[in-house]
């Protein structure tokens, strides 16, 4: 048994859908941190992840439409529950920053950084479900190759820069409990540092 490639793309048509509707939220939620006095730091990335964002979404079309035949019902069952647990990393993440969740990284002076729901226990939670999705979504149609590329960049993008210029922000914070509670929790996997 094979998946359509007409629910393929509606797969990617939904997911994005929603990427379009977390940008306009993103934006929304900016504006008023931006108004109540947050500062944003090193927005010259963003850019980036926008492009690397949308060429992703488009190389799963142009990869699946090359195929000359879908991955076994099986292997697009395993890939769709990463990339389900990808989506449930990221709502939860989404639901608990609330109004403080963007896409850019904003800073409330003298707030500390959110520290509960899924944030008791890893740094990122938002960034690990945007990490499972880009390597998952592809390979829901066996698309090894678009799955590897946009995995690696994303790797490179989020390691490099995003992560390390987000968590200089929190530091740079007042109110940031560097201590020992958020300077230890681990970046993605609860119980590793």
């Amino acid at each position: 048994m094979n998946i359509g490639l007409n629910a393929y793309f509606f797969l990617i048509a939904c997911v994005a859908a929603q990427r379009l509707l977390e940008v306009r939220i993103a934006a929304r939620n900016t504006d008023a941190l931006l108004k109540a006095g947050a500062t944003e730091f090193q927005s010259s990335h963003y850019t980036t992840m926008k492009v690397l964002h949308t060429s992703w979404l488009i190389a799963c079309l142009l990869e699946a439409s090359s195929k000359s035949s879908p991955p076994l019902v099986e292997f697009s069952i395993y890939a769709g529950l990463l990339f389900a647990a990808g989506q449930i990393l990221r709502i939860a993440a989404m639901t608990k920053l609330g109004p403080r969740w963007t896409t850019r990284i904003i800073v409330l002076t003298d707030v500390p950084p959110v520290d509960g729901g899924i944030y008791r226990f890893i740094k990122h939670p938002n960034y690990l479900g945007v990490i499972l999705e880009i390597a998952a979504l592809p390979l829901i149609f066996g698309c090894w190759m678009t799955a590897v590329v946009f995995t690696v960049a994303n790797l490179a993008l989020l390691l490099g820069q995003r992560i390390p210029a987000e968590e200089a922000a929190l530091r740079s914070n007042n109110s940031c409990a560097q201590t020992t509670e958020w300077a230890h929790r681990p970046r993605f996997v609860p119980g590793r540092s």
